[in-house]
């Protein structure tokens, strides 16, 4: 998911269940990153990821 490893798994106490409820619907934080950027000008956007940018 794109998450550090143990980030819900390395939590003392919590048990699978715990770790699942835990995790939930959460967003992996690559489709959060696209879709903010989606939203961005471009502009705002690293040159990187600007349309017709050469990377």
């Amino acid at each position: 998911m794109g998450l550090p490893v143990g980030w819900v798994t390395d939590v003392p106490g919590t048990s699978r269940n715990g770790q699942l409820r835990l995790i939930g619907n959460g967003v992996v934080p690559l489709q959060a990153a696209t879709a903010i950027a989606g939203l961005l000008p471009d502009h705002l956007l690293p040159a990187e990821q600007r349309e017709g940018s050469a990377a």
